[in-house]
């Protein structure tokens, strides 16, 4: 196989993914054990992990791969929209497992819809990101 015809940002893309997922998955699935005073900073250390996945993704896009501020804004949109897709599956999986849960079409509705909300402001702020990142002096 040719190198040129590997697509790094694919892994790279599925990776963040799931790092998004543990993040996400793990903090929720450790809140109800923590003391109600814990939670906030439990909360916030999961979103700050979860924005050190995204700052490194964006750096990780621009820096090592070169990609224009488009193309970034895309493979870093697509990690989030992936890591959006495992937690609303993880939640549907978890709702067959316990009696009270919301109704079924709720997390089928999920599935299509947390990608898309999580998706959209990602790309937004990516390729704003990567648009200042264009414009900066860099030294080589």
């Amino acid at each position: 196989m040719n190198v040129s015809n590997r697509k790094p940002w694919v892994l790279v893309a599925i990776v963040a993914g799931a790092l998004y997922f543990v993040i996400g998955y793990g903090s929720a699935a450790l809140d109800p054990s923590l003391p109600a005073g814990a939670r906030f900073v439990w909360r916030l250390s999961a979103w700050l992990l979860s924005a050190a996945v995204f700052v490194a993704h964006i750096r990780y896009e621009r820096f090592r791969l070169g990609n224009a501020a488009l193309r970034m804004a895309l493979h870093v949109a697509a990690a989030v929209a992936l890591g959006a897709f495992l937690i609303a599956s993880a939640a549907a999986v978890h709702a067959t497992t316990v009696t009270a849960h919301a109704p079924y079409w709720q997390f089928l509705l999920a599935l299509v819809l947390w990608p898309v909300i999580t998706a959209l402001p990602a790309f937004l702020v990516a390729l704003i990101a990567g648009m200042v990142l264009a414009h900066l002096p860099w030294r080589t």
